[in-house]
């Protein structure tokens, strides 16, 4: 009998390579790992120096859950757009292994190909062309009958609220429809993994909500499971069931969000300051707190923790006023996920 398929579920179908050997029982067990990393690692030989080669990816193990939206971030050159390359199959990782919806990504990058989507920070439809034709040749690509893709390009337009727009031309549409027909694009062969590089970049705040509201149903109502890269933070503790944070080609932190906060105790005083000159002279008065760390300078802008943050403000503005530092801004927060950031990588997400 032939499956049939809601307009907003695809077929679910498991691949033979996701059954595991049999147990002692003879039942075969089915794994809901969609992606298992070991030891993945990426070399380059470096410009300019001879015989060098620089690390950038260090031997990551990672794991991600059929059905789960993972967060990936990391500071530029940490090794997280190498990362995301390898997972793709837009770069041969140099050592280690890793099998993404049952297939190998070593040994069989083109059916890691076949089972995935990817939706690139760049987007990939033509200004010129109408959307149901662009959507029709990316589906044609795969092998899918040109009317099996109408129907399935419909349906995931009209599930991300993008019904109306099948015969507009792209360079019509809207940044934040644009976005959403670049995930449409990235479903149509109804991939059980997609990848979403930096999908809100460019956006203004109110299509961002909206995009992120069409994240989850990709997880909620399609149940497909989601890796994305952000430079947002907000993005990422908003959508993340899990995050995974990469520096310095190493997986240096994992875990939900609120997992991931716990591990930074205390309250975070942020100074703004008029000058660099008098913010690195503050960082220098901040240090000296009791229980205070070691601040972290942004231009004018000082961060740094403290166990209480009530009891070190008074002592910390005294201070700034005996050596004549005006202070123009000052707040006191719980911990957030950019001071978890901030503390694993000494930097913020977007320096």
């Amino acid at each position: 009998m032939k499956p049939q398929s809601h307009p907003f579920q695809p077929i679910r179908r498991v691949p033979a390579e996701l059954i595991a050997v049999p147990n002692n029982d003879n039942e075969a067990q089915v794994t809901n790992t969609i992606i298992e990393a070991k030891g993945l690692k990426r070399s380059f030989k470096a410009r300019g120096a001879k015989g060098k080669t620089i690390d950038a990816v260090r031997g990551i193990d990672l794991s991600v859950r059929e059905g789960e939206i993972v967060g990936f971030l990391g500071p530029n050159g940490a090794g997280k757009t190498t990362t995301l390359k390898m997972l793709c199959t837009l770069l041969a990782p140099t050592d280690g292994s890793a099998i993404v919806v049952g297939a190998d990504l070593r040994r069989d990058p083109v059916e890691v190909r076949r089972r995935i989507g990817y939706v690139s920070q760049a987007g990939s439809t033509s200004p010129e062309a109408k959307v149901g034709e662009e959507i029709v040749s990316h589906a044609r690509l795969y092998g899918i009958d040109k009317q099996v893709a109408i129907q399935r390009g419909k349906e995931l337009l009209a599930a991300l609220d993008l019904a109306e727009i099948w015969d507009r031309t792209c360079g019509s549409l809207s940044g934040g429809q644009r976005r959403r027909l670049d995930i449409v694009m990235g479903l149509i062969h109804q991939p059980r993994l997609v990848f979403l590089d930096e999908p809100s970049t460019g956006l203004d705040p109110q299509s961002r909500a909206n995009l992120w509201n069409h994240i989850r149903k990709l997880r909620d109502e399609l149940g497909t499971t989601v890796f994305l890269t952000t430079h947002y933070m907000d993005e990422a503790d908003s959508l993340s069931d899990r995050i995974l944070i990469i520096d310095h080609g190493t997986i240096v932190a994992e875990g939900t969000p609120a997992e991931l906060k716990k591990r930074v105790s205390g309250d975070t005083i942020t100074l703004t300051l008029r000058t660099e000159t008098d913010a690195a002279n503050a960082a220098g008065i901040a240090a000296r707190l009791n229980g205070a760390d070691a601040p972290a300078t942004e231009a004018n802008v000082v961060r740094f923790h403290v166990p209480d943050g009530a009891t070190a403000l008074p002592v910390l503005l005294g201070d700034l006023t005996k050596a004549g530092i005006d202070a123009i801004g000052v707040d006191v927060n719980r911990p957030t996920l950019d001071d978890v950031f901030l503390t694993l990588t000494g930097r913020s997400l977007r320096d």
